[in-house]
């Protein structure tokens, strides 16, 4: 299966730091697969997780203790370009697919942003014209495609005098 290769980071990202402190970090799920199987990844923002995989006579459910040491919002980043200084990255979903020849994948971000929406997205523009990356902008939304070619969406929205904000990157 070819999306086996994700397993042996994850489990070493997750044996990092079984500390007896409690932290709380962002929500992800990852979901990859084919037409023989797939993974699915999961952990909730106190750190526990699974790790499933299935397909071609394969079936293994793993219960994981940690993932909180796995630094989403320091690692995340498009093109060089991270989010707000501050902000911090609350939900991860990834789904990637490759059936039939097809390959798709969607990663969502959800994050909140300790600046108002227009002040966030006037940096995050400027960054991203720092890095000779092409961005439109609509209100607080900013869009564009990185170097890959993938298209991505940030988009900001008003959460008192702070915001909160949904990063989509999309590769078909």
């Amino acid at each position: 299966m070819r999306f086996a290769y994700l397993i042996p980071p994850m489990l070493i990202l997750a044996a990092c730091g079984q500390e007896e402190e409690k932290k709380t970090g962002p929500e992800i799920s990852i979901n990859a697969g084919d037409e023989h199987g797939g993974v699915q990844i999961t952990s909730s923002k106190d750190g526990g997780g699974k790790v499933k995989i299935g397909g071609d006579g394969v079936d293994i459910d793993i219960n994981v203790p940690d993932f909180v040491d796995f630094d989403v919002t320091g690692d995340f980043d498009i093109d060089g370009v991270k989010l707000y200084p501050g902000s911090q990255v609350t939900n991860v979903n990834v789904d990637a697919n490759d059936k039939g020849g097809a390959k798709t994948a969607v990663v969502k971000l959800g994050f909140t942003s300790p600046a108002a929406p227009a002040k966030a997205a006037d940096w995050m523009a400027g960054e991203f014209a720092k890095k000779s990356v092409q961005v439109s902008r609509t209100g607080d939304t900013l869009a564009g495609k990185d170097k890959d070619g993938n298209d991505f969406t940030i988009k900001f929205g008003p959460d008192g005098a702070t915001s909160k904000g949904e990063v989509l990157i999309t590769k078909s």
